[in-house]
């Protein structure tokens, strides 16, 4: 069977600290492939992001020397919503395992995605350590509905995540990077 790491997002913009939880999931993990799956429109961001195709192009760029790939699922599917991209992945690739990989952060506000119960049942979870947002994520509504199925991070192999639902709270290196930071790369990655 081929596993392959999902990192789904704005990626407003894509940063060094989603390619490291992309390395470090496909070292860790022993992933077969790395998918980016960039949302045209993330239904809990109240702001307008950069253009769907600016985001696109600087997934490329920062990806091109890294075994990343970049998908437009959500575009091509018209879908914004994590539970209908997941749907249509494992319907038209039955024979990958897929496993939704994501930050500390987005484990707090999880409970507030559409069908987050389900999104369990449908896809092994990643989560990977953030600084500042740890404790609030281990303190979330989503991890305390799953905590029976969280899989100890400290020996991690395929077969853990062969039962559905299935998760794991990476402890990584944090990688901290400030808005500061992300505006700078911004300007290098749009050549201003």
């Amino acid at each position: 069977m081929i596993h392959i790491g999902l990192l789904g997002g704005s990626f407003d913009p894509p940063h060094r600290g989603h390619l490291y939880i992309s390395l470090e999931a496909k070292k860790i993990l022993k992933l077969n492939e790395l998918w980016w799956i960039v949302s045209p429109k993330n239904p809990l961001k109240k702001f307008k992001p950069v253009s769907y195709e600016d985001r696109l192009e600087d997934c490329y760029k920062i990806v091109k020397n890294y075994p990343i790939k970049i998908k437009e699922v959500e575009k091509k599917i018209n879908s914004k919503y994590t539970f209908e991209t997941v749907k249509y992945l494992k319907s038209h690739y039955p024979n990958i395992k897929f496993y939704w990989l994501m930050g500390a952060d987005n484990l707090i506000n999880f409970h507030k995605w559409q069908e987050w119960r389900n999104i369990f049942f449908e896809i092994s979870i990643v989560i990977f350590r953030r600084h500042r947002y740890n404790s609030l994520a281990l303190n979330s509504l989503a991890k305390k509905t799953f905590s029976n199925y969280q899989i100890n991070s400290n020996d991690l192999h395929q077969l853990d995540f062969n039962n559905l639902p299935s998760w794991t709270f990476i402890k990584n290196k944090e990688i901290r990077i400030s808005s500061t930071e992300i505006r700078a790369q911004r300007k290098i990655l749009r050549g201003l």
